[in-house]
């Protein structure tokens, strides 16, 4: 029997700070050159070389302002700030690739769904099939209020929205259009056939929209759907929409219980529990030898930075760990926050002390350090033991995190056979799923086709 063979995205975000926190100072560090066009087409092409499926860019609306209760740590340390906008980096990164996929975040609270529809109709053409989307709903109190509103949108009324968001864009991508309503036809002066093009009537709680998708059918129509929601209602969610699932995991036995929970809630909207791909955030450092991994790390850590990392996480937490004493217990605070991250505090034996310990590296991802065939016998052991499909690797250093992969870890895995040899043919669809281009039929986009 031939063996599971593991997805791959690059994780990675138009900024400087993603992650992990400080490595911008490290000397081989080129991510404040974020803002050209040729770091990201130079790393784009560095992960086709290494096959990847994709590269999946995050993406923040708003900042980190709950530490200290100011935004100085962030800008001294560029924690997401500055952050640029990732579906602009798109055409240039298709232009010099022809496989890799692109998965965006965009954060639907703030983007009209009729012109993020085109926007992502419009990528869809241009890198023929390649994109997908990371749908969030937001969770910063600070974005809010610069996007106008009092405050953040209570957690699972964010979601109440994005179903109906999601109706809309089925609407429009699915719906508008028929299959064959372009006739490109140049004898008849026909390009498009009227009777074929439908007007999108939506008159909703959140959203009304009467009108036309200005975009003729991509060849996805619907890009790739990615979620990262792991609460209750989060998981209800992906159930019903998420092709892909980003987790972040801590121990193998908790992500198992994790990607279970993902495969039921997609059972539970009539879909199978492979339609449903699940990845996990995961920092390797990898050297020839096991000694000269663990030397590079050393050297990572030196130039890291714990506050930092602690100082993303209380924005993530909606918590100021800096009114605390290194040792005193962290009081849980329920909030609009993300509900995995407040999760893990919910014992109160959580403490500022133990907070830097875990972001030494800057981040509080799980990280690999070893030799190619120590790291390739872990990915092989977390594929494995907790059902996942595959990881999103972070950078520590840019980018030779992603180099250093793609010279001694693939070449391991693709000996295993647990890593493809070459890409196969068509859409980020199909390459993943191995299927049609367009939404399976079980999947409720497909209930939206005229």
């Amino acid at each position: 029997m031939s063996k599971k063979k593991i997805l791959l995205n690059a994780f990675n975000m138009n900024c400087i700070g993603h992650i992990n926190h400080g490595l911008w100072t490290h000397p081989r560090d080129n991510s404040t050159e974020y803002k050209t066009l040729q770091y990201w087409t130079e790393l784009a092409q560095i992960l086709e070389r290494g096959l990847f499926d994709g590269l999946f860019i995050a993406d923040i609306v708003g900042v980190y302002d709950v530490y200290q209760n100011s935004i100085d740590v962030p800008l001294k340390e560029s924690i997401q700030l500055p952050v640029n906008d990732p579906l602009l980096l798109v055409s240039a990164m298709a232009a010099v690739t022809r496989h890799l996929g692109f998965g965006l975040t965009a954060n639907l609270t703030y983007e009209p769904p009729y012109l993020f529809a085109r926007r992502m109709s419009t990528l869809d053409h241009l890198s023929r099939g390649r994109v997908g989307w990371n749908i969030v709903t937001g969770y910063l109190d600070s974005a809010a209020k610069a996007m106008g509103l009092t405050e953040q949108v209570e957690h699972d009324r964010r979601y109440d929205q994005a179903d109906e968001y999601l109706q809309v864009l089925y609407k429009l991508w699915e719906g508008s259009w028929e299959d064959d309503a372009v006739l490109n036809d140049p004898q008849t002066r026909v390009y498009a056939q009227p009777g074929k093009v439908h007007k999108v009537e939506h008159h909703g709680e959140f959203y009304q929209v009467e009108g036309y998708h200005l975009c003729e059918p991509s060849p996805q129509r619907t890009p790739v759907l990615f979620q990262a929601g792991s609460s209750e209602r989060g998981l209800l969610f992906a159930g019903r929409h998420a092709e892909c699932v980003f987790i972040s995991g801590q121990n193998k036995a908790a992500t198992k219980q994790q990607v279970d929970k993902v495969r039921a809630s997609a059972v539970e909207a009539g879909r199978n529990p492979a339609d449903i791909k699940v990845f996990m955030g995961l920092n390797v450092i990898v050297g020839a030898t096991e000694a000269l991994a663990w030397a590079k790390h050393a050297e990572y850590l030196s130039y890291a930075s714990a506050e930092a990392g602690v100082a993303h996480f209380s924005a993530s937490t909606a918590i100021d760990f800096s009114a605390y004493a290194l040792d005193e217990p962290i009081q849980y605070v329920k909030s609009n926050a993300i509900q995995s991250a407040t999760k893990n505090l919910q014992n109160n034996d959580w403490t500022r002390r133990k907070l830097l310990e875990q972001h030494a590296l800057g981040g509080r991802y799980i990280t690999l350090v070893g030799s190619p065939e120590q790291v390739a016998d872990e990915l092989e052991s977390w594929i494995s033991e907790t059902g996942l499909d595959g990881f999103n690797l972070t950078r520590v250093v840019t980018p030779e995190s992603y180099v250093d992969f793609i010279d001694l870890v693939i070449p391991e895995l693709q000996r295993r056979g647990s890593y493809k040899t070459e890409y196969e043919q068509g859409t980020l669809r199909e390459k993943v799923f191995h299927g049609t281009a367009r939404l399976p039929e079980q999947h409720t986009g497909s209930s939206y086709r005229h």
